[in-house]
């Protein structure tokens, strides 16, 4: 079932089925970032941790006439965004709550208000479901959603930090 997210785009709810639709959204994400990079091992992020326990959404431009139809089967990228949530919880207060693993919109798609939409919308079903708090991870050299999370109100609360490790003495 699918609703309409903004005018022009409708939101729904994907199935497990799409397993390969979603690792190919995740591989753009990264390879935008990181574009000399090999993103193959994301296949591994998305066997362990997509199930029917951790809903992805589909947006898709409205009012597709019948031969997009016939070409979003063929085209693999057809949906314009996508937002993959999972669970996590609350290491100081014990609570589970919402996390994005992936929120990404085509570049030929953004600054349409899609990602404040699908934030938005995810904001509202974690409220349903009683979650407390959303929260997400997203790299220091992505600016676009640093002030995307920051103009939706979304603060720091840790830092992730890293030390790369060589195998040499």
């Amino acid at each position: 079932m699918s609703q309409q997210l903004l005018p022009g785009y409708i939101i729904r709810r994907g199935s497990t089925l799409e397993r390969s639709l979603l690792l190919k959204f995740m591989q753009r994400t990264y390879q935008d970032l990181f574009p000399n990079e090999n993103f193959s091992h994301l296949d591994q992020t998305v066997k362990q941790y997509f199930s029917s326990d951790t809903p992805l959404w589909w947006v898709e431009e409205e009012g597709e006439q019948e031969e997009m139809r016939e070409i979003r089967i063929s085209n693999p990228l057809c949906p314009i965004a996508c937002l993959w949530v999972g669970n996590a919880i609350d290491q100081v207060q014990g609570n589970r709550h919402a996390h994005i693993f992936i929120l990404y919109v085509l570049p030929e798609h953004r600054r349409r208000g899609i990602g404040t939409a699908l934030m938005r919308y995810v904001e509202n079903w974690a409220i349903q479901r009683g979650d407390r708090q959303i929260g997400l991870q997203v790299f220091q050299s992505n600016k676009p959603a640093l002030n995307l999370y920051n103009q939706l109100g979304y603060q720091t609360q840790s830092l992730w930090m890293v030390k790369f490790l060589s195998a040499e003495k």
